[in-house]
């Protein structure tokens, strides 16, 4: 560790206040529409593309959420929840399907649409990174890829010791891929 951790502990927390709030869906609109390009399609809010990230990321490790899940992963309640699905839903991103091991249950599912407006954005988003991080050299690009993800699994584990010393339910998001994908 470098010799003063405190001021480079904030530097990271300064830094991923900032990535947040730069990777809502509008900011990286706003950028798209500078450069020329359109994601096409309705603009969606970015509550419910957060959703059919969530649903992606459980389908990536062969997992489905229901909407009660959902709302662990987006960490709202499940009203909220229940809500943005209904939204997808109505877009015709999301389906539902019977869970077929417990029949009382309805799990979510993307549509070819939602997978097209999800393919949109993780593109619009890999164009942001790319650019950003051109003119860094190679070694930090790769180096930068090798450890954001894990800083990002890391930390997805500690909230969730968190989360299960409290006595709340496993959130899915904790298992979920850094990959390139979910990491943004």
């Amino acid at each position: 560790m470098p010799d003063n951790p405190i001021s480079d502990m904030t530097a990271i927390e300064r830094a991923l206040v900032a990535l947040r709030r730069s990777q809502q869906r509008r900011n990286l609109a706003r950028h798209a529409e500078r450069r020329g390009e359109h994601e096409g399609g309705e603009r969606l809010p970015d509550a419910v593309l957060e959703l059919l990230d969530a649903v992606e990321s459980a389908a990536d490790r062969g997992e489905s959420l229901t909407v009660t899940d959902a709302a662990g992963a987006l960490g709202v309640d499940q009203p909220r929840s229940s809500r943005l699905a209904a939204q997808a839903l109505d877009a015709g991103l999301l389906r539902r399907e019977a869970d077929q091991s417990d029949g009382r249950r309805s799990l979510l599912a993307l549509t070819d649409d939602g997978r097209a407006a999800l393919a949109r954005v993780h593109d619009t988003r890999h164009r942001a990174i790319a650019e950003a991080i051109a003119h860094w050299p190679t070694e930090d690009q790769d180096a930068f890829a090798r450890l954001l993800p894990r800083f990002v699994q890391d930390f997805a584990a500690l909230t969730e010791r968190d989360r299960s010393q409290a006595g709340s339910p496993p959130s899915p998001q904790a298992h979920s891929d850094p990959g390139p994908a979910s990491t943004f």
